[in-house]
């Protein structure tokens, strides 16, 4: 009915996890991790791990949001890694903002998660699913301007 909210569980109280996710446009490869906090320190552990998953011979673009953790001055970035920040108030130009509507949409709303655990697996579960379908993630990340840029 207009002017009421659906029905569904309502959780009053606040506990969070966070998806850092580096996903490659063209094949759909991640590298992710869900963690209980978000700030520079888990974002430094993000990007070593990041790069030890590259090939030697490979050097990962990473394009950010302007999140205070993503603020390269916070952070030792690795040789293998350069971080592209995007304009403020663009989030129509991030490509994993597609990503979060769609696991919102689909795995993680209307749930109750009794604890940080429940959530961090509730997570994990929601982006294995995902991973599961290559073809979704490209589809969702593939913007016009990444696949120019990487053609």
């Amino acid at each position: 009915m207009k002017g009421q909210r659906p029905p569904g569980l309502c959780q009053r109280d606040y506990q969070w996890a966070y998806i850092f996710p580096a996903i490659r446009p063209a094949t759909g490869d991640d590298v992710t991790l869900v963690l209980p906090t978000v700030n520079a320190k888990a974002m430094q552990v993000f990007l070593e791990t990041v790069s030890v998953s590259l090939a030697p011979d490979v050097h990962a673009v990473m394009v950010l949001d302007g999140a205070g953790w993503h603020d390269a001055r916070a952070l030792t970035l690795p040789d293998n890694i350069t971080l592209v920040p995007l304009p403020p108030y663009s989030p129509e130009l991030n490509p994993v903002e597609r990503v979060w509507l769609y696991l919102r949409e689909r795995f993680l709303s209307l749930r109750f998660l009794p604890d940080t655990e429940a959530i961090i697996e509730a997570c994990c579960q929601a982006w294995c699913a995902i991973i599961a379908e290559p073809s979704r993630i490209k589809s969702l990340c593939a913007f016009p301007w990444i696949t120019k840029v990487t053609s």
